[in-house]
């Protein structure tokens, strides 16, 4: 039996239909009437979730802005403004992320760490990021302020969210590195090491990882707000993560695939991944 998205408790009765021919359902405890699809993060949309889904992924995607998303999805009879794009990227992105954070791949314990800077209408950002050692993103953050504490605040996030406590974190020289590594993760074995060494762990791997964040964003001349930046930053790393191969059922989408095959694989695994995502409580 269907349980009650408001107190969590198994339904006790049914009770009729709506008008689109899905079954009620009444919770005795909190006198809710409620169907299968209520607890659903798409609940209450006009369209359904196909289009808000192909929607996110290409504004997170695709170096696009939320007008030229509109324009291609008017030439599909989907008519939408500029704000309502803009809305579905920052609620479905971090819930999409969220959603691959609880089944996709679990991150491995060697995390390269860095930070870059982000300039936009004199205001700067502070994006910090982490991978693995497959290159898989651990955690974003994007901080107001270049210092120990918003090291810790990123690095204990990122053990939060995933539940991986690294063994060992190469990071470059930055000396706020230092404390934090030794605070969030006292037992992890902390590498400090310059970008162009000729030998020996390096954070050019993580280095990398930047391009592809700061090509989207060239388009659209960063981000106004640290919030709405966050939200946005989350959003894009995983629909790139789930084009990577890294969401459940997706399999590892191998460079030597056909390439339509890859995309159509990629698609299908979000809009699996999107399918499961609920309302927040």
């Amino acid at each position: 039996m269907t349980s009650c998205p408001g107190c969590h408790l198994p339904a006790t009765k049914r009770n009729g239909r709506d008008r689109r021919g899905r079954q009620k359902y009444a919770c005795r405890a909190c006198r809710r009437s409620f169907t299968a699809a209520t607890a659903s993060a798409f609940s209450g949309y006009r369209w359904p979730a196909e289009v808000i889904l192909t929607a996110v992924r290409w504004y997170l995607a695709y170096p696009l802005s939320s007008r030229q998303v509109l324009e291609v999805l008017a030439e599909r009879g989907i008519d939408v403004s500029p704000r309502t794009v803009l809305t579905w990227g920052q609620v479905f992105g971090p819930l999409l992320a969220a959603e691959l954070r609880r089944n996709g791949r679990r991150p491995g314990r060697r995390w390269y760490v860095d930070e870059v800077f982000r300039f936009r209408r004199g205001q700067t950002r502070y994006p910090y990021r982490a991978i693995d050692e497959d290159g898989v993103v651990v955690d974003v953050l994007l901080r107001e302020h270049r210092d120990t504490a918003s090291a810790e605040a990123f690095l204990r996030q990122a053990i939060a969210r995933t539940g991986v406590v690294p063994t060992e974190v190469v990071t470059d020289r930055h000396r706020p590195y230092l404390k934090a590594v030794a605070t969030t993760c006292p037992g992890a074995h902390h590498v400090r090491t310059g970008l162009h060494r000729a030998a020996g762990p390096t954070p050019q791997p993580v280095e990398r990882s930047h391009v592809p964040t700061r090509d989207r964003l060239r388009n659209s001349r960063g981000v106004k707000r640290t919030t709405t930046g966050q939200r946005f930053r989350e959003g894009s790393e995983a629909v790139r993560e789930v084009r990577r191969g890294g969401a459940p059922g997706a399999g590892h989408l191998v460079p030597g695939q056909a390439p339509p095959a890859r995309v159509r694989a990629a698609v299908a695994a979000l809009h699996a991944l999107g399918h499961n995502l609920h309302r927040r409580s």
